[in-house]
């Protein structure tokens, strides 16, 4: 009997996962005894740390899409579709439109997080954000025109993907306006919703000199409640009231209902053992990158370390060995503190991130990583 491994989400985790099992699981698939198929509710992936460099004219959105069926090897079945039940007893899954459904003998989650920009009054009209194509690229034509005044990074909420993007925006803005000689004309503020700069304290603490030293104004314990497109004002929680002339927000986010509805997690994130990523609600289910609740970053880096732990776990148990492979947190990021310099960060479970001196080096590195990432992507890297 062909055993039957079905990835939903061909993001960065189920991507190189579904290439992982491809080259794992060569034989297995050639003779017929294993099928992997990869469900994506459309024919693209996007990289998304692309975006963060469209609204200083450095990438253009195009430049993080490319076709699944280009990324992803041709012994894997990729299927253009959008799940809309997942029946973990029977384990079998339903599509839109009346679709046949399918069944399973092992599931994996790479389902990510989505923006909900509604949750937040007037945050849809008065605030701009660079987390989705069209946000960026309209972020783009607002930074151009932008040549005084107050502008407002406001974080909404976590956890939220890419975790340093909201300090890489400030460190590159400051440094962009300085470049075009309009810095002692335009006030940057940031805001971020506990009491720190950032969500772990070895970052926070690594960043919150840099941003003294820039003159970036720091507003903590700040949980945006409501925005007020026409007297652009954003108003917290706490009671705090700050003006803006520029808005530029993270969205809050949310996970996936599906999972929520299959009775995975709450709020849409799956309930998972943190090593080995098995669900906790149901037998023979795994979850990875953002969908996983593990506690590490929703970053990229995450998903395809992941992405190896499952595939290893998977291949075990479709030959009848223990699976013994486990994820140590293993997490790793750069961190742009200008437009030409970065920092760098690698850090896991049990050791906690110490950010590299920026260099000149290091924002090099990420900007070919982001070239190579589609390499990472097809399993090459």
């Amino acid at each position: 009997m062909t055993e039957h491994i079905v990835i939903v989400g061909g993001g960065t985790g189920g991507s190189v996962l579904a290439n992982d099992l491809a080259d794992r699981l060569d034989a297995e698939i050639e003779a017929g005894d294993v099928r992997v198929t990869l469900v994506n509710d459309g024919p693209e992936q996007v990289y998304k740390p692309v975006w963060l460099y469209v609204p200083f004219g450095q990438r253009e959105p195009e430049d993080g899409r490319r076709r699944l069926d280009e990324l992803v090897d041709d012994a894997v079945d990729l299927r253009i579709d959008r799940v809309t039940d997942i029946d973990t007893e029977n384990k079998r899954l339903r599509f839109r439109g009346g679709s046949p459904s399918v069944s399973y003998d092992y599931l994996v989650l790479a389902t990510g997080s989505t923006l909900e920009p509604d949750q937040i009054p007037g945050l849809a009209e008065g605030g701009h954000d660079y987390y989705s194509e069209s946000g960026a690229e309209d972020l783009r034509e607002e930074l151009l025109e932008f040549t005084e005044g107050e502008l407002v990074l406001s974080v909404i909420g976590t956890p939220h993907m890419c975790p340093a993007a909201p300090l890489e925006f400030v460190f590159m803005a400051d440094d962009w306006f300085r470049e075009r000689g309009l810095r002692e004309d335009v006030e940057i503020t940031y805001t971020y919703p506990i009491q720190r700069v950032h969500g772990n304290p070895h970052i926070a603490e690594w960043a919150k000199p840099i941003m003294d030293e820039r003159d970036i104004n720091v507003e903590t314990f700040f949980n945006a409640e409501e925005i007020d497109p026409d007297a652009k004002t954003i108003t917290s929680m706490e009671g705090t009231d700050l003006d803006y002339d520029l808005l530029v927000t993270i969205p809050p986010h949310a996970g996936i209902d599906l999972i929520e509805e299959a009775g995975l997690g709450d709020d849409g994130w799956a309930d998972v053992d943190k090593h080995t990523l098995e669900a906790e609600a149901a037998e023979d289910v795994y979850a990875l990158g953002d969908t996983a609740d593990t506690g590490v970053p929703n970053a990229g880096s995450v998903a395809h370390y992941q992405a190896g732990v499952v595939g290893q776990r998977l291949a075990s148990e479709i030959r009848g060995r223990p699976a013994t492979a486990t994820y140590d947190g293993k997490t790793l990021c750069f961190i742009e503190t200008g437009m030409d310099a970065a920092s760098f960060v690698e850090f896991d479970y049990e050791n906690p991130p110490s950010p590299a001196p920026p260099s000149q080096k290091l924002h090099w590195s990420k900007l070919a990583y982001n070239e190579s990432y589609w390499l990472t992507a097809r399993g090459l890297l």
